[in-house]
């Protein structure tokens, strides 16, 4: 585990949005890390397909269905 230096305006961006999402200001930017590398790597799907396709990941580890 290391730290990240990251601009003031993205560490207020990321408070706010882990306060809606309910997420620690960690996790928040844990979560939008994720994604983003995700995003990067398979350009041509969309941010609900990414997730759809982590929550079927995670759900297939857990033998738990997704709806």
């Amino acid at each position: 585990m290391g730290l990240v230096k990251i601009d003031d305006s993205l560490h207020q961006d990321v408070r706010r949005a882990s306060a809606v999402m309910c997420r620690s200001i960690n996790a928040q930017a844990e979560f939008w890390m994720k994604i983003g590398m995700l995003a990067e790597a398979n350009p041509t799907l969309a941010f609900t397909d990414i997730v759809k396709t982590q929550l079927q990941m995670v759900a297939a580890e857990t033998n738990a269905e997704v709806a």
